[in-house]
């Protein structure tokens, strides 16, 4: 990893989003991944979580997530599993309520994907210890419903798109089922019901 990042994470994902077609090329010469969103007939940009560390964001990342552990008096592994869990649940209820989940993965997916390896990278800092290197899993990350890692943040990256995806229809579902359970009660059950309680 370069000591002095040169390239900042927006001119990267610009300059894959110009390159071409040969999505297969772009990732082997940038460090990026990416998903096809059929929906929208767009691709969707995300590094490495090891280019990410190379751009000149990410410093700034880590030290924004550090902030909100040091706000707290809990420890740091404890403030970031809370913060990693809230920030999650945060962003699958937006999803959930997002006019068109398809757009709303597309805008924030790579900015969730960069803010949770920043919290992995910063807890190792605050500890003193090594960088996360993907072999094993960090303790902050123990429950989390993500191997943030695997495929170079790829996995990470397909999970969470699916279920941002899902969110929005599994709260369509929930919405429908509400609606259901709230039809008025017909004159006979009511009825029905009287006499039931009549009889007791």
């Amino acid at each position: 990893m370069s000591t002095t990042p040169k390239i900042s994470l927006a001119e990267l994902l610009a300059g894959a989003d110009a390159a071409g077609h040969d999505h297969a090329a772009t990732e082997k010469n940038t460090g990026l991944q990416h998903i096809h969103n059929h929906a929208t007939g767009s691709i969707v940009w995300f590094p490495t979580w090891k280019k990410f560390r190379e751009t000149t964001d990410w410093s700034e990342a880590v030290e924004g997530v550090a902030e909100d552990f040091r706000s707290g008096s809990a420890p740091a592994e404890e403030s970031a599993r809370a913060f990693l869990a809230e920030d999650l649940l945060i962003l699958l209820n937006r999803a959930a309520a997002s006019s068109d989940a398809n757009i709303f993965v597309q805008e924030n997916l790579t900015h969730h994907l960069t803010r949770t390896w920043a919290a992995g990278d910063a807890v190792a800092t605050a500890m003193g210890t090594d960088l996360p290197s993907g072999s094993t899993t960090p303790a902050i990350f123990v429950g989390y419903p993500y191997d943030v890692y695997a495929q170079d943040g790829g996995a990470f990256a397909t999970a969470l798109w699916n279920d941002v995806i899902d969110a929005r229809r599994n709260r369509a579902l929930a919405e429908e089922a509400d609606r259901k359970a709230l039809k008025p009660v017909s004159r006979k059950a009511l009825k029905n019901a009287a006499r039931k309680a009549a009889r007791r």
